[in-house]
């Protein structure tokens, strides 16, 4: 039984279901070609009776049912069913309602012109022969195939173990992807699809989406959505009508109707009155006519939904690579039938020229026999019979036996002047052509230009437009294809409003401005947090009850330097009672080595710090995941990205700060709930800040809430153990105000600071000179009233910003006339 069906299987598989790779035939699609050839049935002779072919086709090649040929026979006629018809057929080849076409004996067939072209050169040993069912005549193994048959009409087949659906494509494209791989055999699958768009049905439709063609192209398999072609009408009484003028490939049309009429009859569809077939020779037309009070494009999202108006063709690439079952890719399908093309090529000239040689060896002899024409008479004359004649040419002009018996045969008239000169120049002109037919053989490049003429000519005389058009979906336009990765300012308020906006808006201004009118809010509102990302960057955003939620930067909508933003709950789903206190801006979560080597150290106001790595947080969902457990009155501060090797530094509102090695924080799981990282000074100190640093390289700024900072250098913070009470970071009064942010920043940095009223400024870090850890440090922006400042951000430099004064003419003083030299006054007389 195994054995029996393993022979089984694989005579199916082999000789059967499977499309040959290089011609894209099943056997018997070959042999009825090969049959209709035999026969002499060309697209230019008259057409005969199916009968006859079929007849002709059973008795010498395929020996199985009449029906498995006849019904071969009419599918490669339906246009319906192949991109390219390879049989003319005339009579009833059935229709796309699903009809049966004539008995055999009604109908007549002969070959397509594009099906000759699938034969061209097979009498000139292009390719293998192999002896039929009874080993009486010969029969080939696979075609010349001039036309690539399996890319331009793809194939379907049910084996044993394994299947086959390949889809049809438009020439004209083919031809092109064809011809630029040849050009460039190491062109990528995605370079292809420049030439290659998509599949292209003989029915028509809309391709759906691009998703499932990329992945049939780069794979070999994929589901492409295709739907019917629909428009809407306005009838006299001022009713819609839906038509459809194409359906999906392989949909019976009368199937569809009557299973759309069914569940409209059982109230499942609604909204349609009527549906009538006025499909003609002119083309299809199917009416479906609406209710008054029907929304057209709603009935017809529920008949793409419900009906096969939408179906789906699942691409699978399975041919037969030399013998054996292979899935191949769009450049593999390529690949393969230009090695075959150019066997084909290399066998036909290897043929004409052994041809062109044979024929030249006989001119040699005629000339030989012209050039001492009366010595050869003399001797023809003297011999008893044609064999002794024959001999004598032989021995006397040391000729072979086939050149003496041309000189035999020759006639009469070939002894004239014209008919000698005529000799001569015919031998010249084939010994040109050999050196041709030579020179072919041994240059590639030029075998590989003659693929590429004849696929130009036969696109040229059988390319046309494609009949699927292509409509990309939502899912198709990645919003990274669509966005640029500019940098962008993140902005949050103090009532959860947020937005992007690009980081050009805000304009560079000198130290001590005012500052120019940012975010628009209400009395209460104002701007809390600032952040600075690029659009394709992921961010994490951390609420102050310990969770965690994930978007992409371009998902946050984007607003003017004035507008107010959206509330942050309408983008994710925050509960009523938290809000964000952190983010953290990711570069990606995709990247296993980078998520598995970077950590993620949280803070919270009551001085606990939590390693955790970025791993743990690279699956977040919609509705949020724990990212530390707080403990009751305490609530989460900061976050930061380190790649392990950091010093932390945490700051009070107290006025004093710790700094310490990352290394003696162990990372913990994702609800661990921390360790300590600073003493607070009383219970009404808080922690307001977290910075993490890699190298002294930065200095730390600290601004406090009434407008004065300073920069001091890391080093004058010393490292402790964790824990600890820290160390005076800046000298608190009552004219300072309590401590309110802590940065790491460098001299090409900006400052970006936001008061409580809403006002903006962006000053240089380079403005601020370095002075020591103890002071209480400079004013950074003046304050109206009893405004405070609510937010400091750092601005990191990025090259679009480094403009000249002249090129950038907003960088001017702020709209109070202050200038720099007027705050530096103020400055030294405070």
């Amino acid at each position: 039984m195994k054995s029996a069906y393993i022979d089984y299987s694989m005579s199916v598989i082999v000789a059967r279901a499977l499309p040959d790779v290089r011609d894209g035939m099943k056997p018997v699609h070959r042999r009825v070609l090969f049959g209709m050839y035999e026969l002499g049935v060309f697209s230019n002779r008259p057409y005969k009776k199916s009968a006859r072919i079929v007849g002709e086709v059973l008795g010498k090649f395929h020996p199985h049912g009449d029906s498995s040929v006849y019904d071969t026979m009419v599918r490669m006629a339906q246009e319906w069913s192949l991109r390219y018809p390879l049989v003319d057929g005339q009579g009833n080849f059935g229709s796309v309602d699903g009809d049966s076409p004539a008995a055999m004996r009604y109908t007549e067939a002969r070959l397509a012109k594009i099906a000759e072209e699938m034969l061209t050169d097979l009498d000139k040993e292009t390719v293998d022969m192999q002896l039929n069912f009874d080993d009486t005549i010969y029969e080939p193994v696979v075609l010349p195939a001039m036309v690539p048959n399996l890319l331009v009409n793809g194939a379907s087949g049910i084996a044993v173990g394994m299947a086959t659906n390949m889809a049809p494509h438009n020439l004209s494209e083919i031809v092109d992807g064809i011809i630029a791989y040849i050009d460039n055999n190491d062109i990528s699958i995605s370079e292809l699809m420049n030439y290659i768009k998509a599949p292209d049905f003989p029915t028509g439709g809309i391709i759906y989406g691009y998703e499932g063609v990329k992945s049939a192209f780069e794979t070999g398999r994929g589901r492409i959505v295709i739907r019917g072609k629909v428009t809407v009408e306005e009838t006299p009484s001022g009713r819609e009508r839906i038509i459809v003028t194409e359906l999906p490939y392989q949909v019976n049309k009368a199937d569809m109707i009557k299973k759309t009429a069914d569940l409209v009859n059982e109230k499942k569809l609604d909204g349609i009155a009527d549906i009538n077939d006025e499909s003609d020779r002119n083309g299809m037309r199917i009416v479906y006519d609406l209710k008054r009070d029907a929304m057209a494009s709603i009935v017809i999202n529920k008949l793409y939904k419900m009906t096969a108006l939408q179906s789906s063709f699942s691409v699978n690439n399975i041919a037969l690579v030399n013998g054996r079952p292979e899935a191949l890719n769009l450049k593999g399908l390529i690949k393969h039938y230009v090695n075959h093309r150019h066997e084909v090529v290399i066998r036909r000239t290897e043929y004409n020229l052994r041809e062109a040689e044979k024929k030249a060896h006989i001119l040699e002899g005629l000339i030989i026999a012209l050039d001492h024409i009366d010595e050869v008479i003399a001797l023809i004359r003297a011999s008893k019979t044609p064999d002794d004649a024959r001999k004598g040419l032989v021995e006397r002009f040391e000729l072979s036996e086939i050149q003496a018996k041309a000189i035999l045969d020759m006639r009469l008239q070939k002894l004239t002047g014209l008919e000698r000169d005529k000799l001569k120049t015919d031998y010249e002109e084939l010994m040109k052509r050999i050196g041709e037919l030579k020179e072919i053989l041994a240059n590639v490049e030029l075998r590989m230009g003659i693929i590429k003429d004849e696929l130009r000519r036969i696109k040229e005389k059988y390319g046309d437009e494609r009949c699927s058009e292509i409509v990309y979906t939502a899912e198709d336009i990645r919003m990274e294809d669509v966005i640029p990765d500019e940098p962008v300012v993140i902005t949050i308020s103090h009532l959860g409003y947020i937005k992007r906006t690009p980081l050009t808006e805000y304009r560079v201004q000198n130290r001590g401005g005012r500052g120019s009118r940012g975010s628009t809010t209400r009395d209460e509102d104002f701007l809390e947090h600032l952040f600075v990302a690029t659009n394709h960057n992921y961010m994490l955003f951390f609420t102050e009850q310990g969770k965690v939620y994930w978007l992409r930067v371009f998902e946050i909508p984007e607003g003017s330097k004035t507008s107010k933003g959206r509330a942050i709950q309408n983008i994710i789903q925050l509960s009523p009672d938290d809000s964000v206190k952190a983010y953290i801006n990711v570069k990606t979560l995709k990247d296993e080595e980078y998520i598995n080597n970077n950590y993620i150290i949280l803070a919270t106001k009551h001085g606990t710090i939590k390693k955790t790595s970025l791993e743990a947080y690279s699956r977040p969902r919609t509705n949020g995941i724990n990212a530390i457990t707080i403990h009751e009155g305490d609530e989460l501060i900061a976050a930061r990205l380190t790649n392990g090797n950091s010093e932390v530094l945490l700051a009070l509102k107290s006025g004093r700060a710790i700094r310490f090695n990352e290394n003696t924080v162990r990372a913990m799981g994702r609800t661990a709930a921390g360790v300590r990282g600073i003493k607070l000074a009383s219970d009404k100190d808080e922690v307001i800040g977290m910075i993490c640093v890699e190298d002294d390289s930065y200095d730390i700024l600290v601004v406090s809430e009434k407008g004065y900072g300073k920069r001091s250098k890391l080093e004058d913070y010393r490292v402790t153990n964790r824990g600890g009470k820290g160390v005076k970071t800046i000298n608190i009064t009552e004219k300072t105000g309590n401590l309110i942010a802590i940065k790491n920043v460098r001299d090409e940095d900006d400052l970006m600071i936001i008061n409580k009223s809403g006002i903006v400024i962006r000053i240089p870090v380079a403005d601020l000179r370095v002075m020591g850890r103890a002071t209480q440090g400079v004013r950074l922006i003046n304050l109206k009233d009893d405004d405070e400042i609510a937010a400091v951000a750092k601005v990191e430099a990025f090259d679009e910003l480094n403009d000249t004064e002249e090129e950038n003419p907003e960088n001017l003083p702020d709209e109070n006339g202050d200038n720099s030299e007027k705050a530096d006054t103020e400055e030294k007389d405070s």
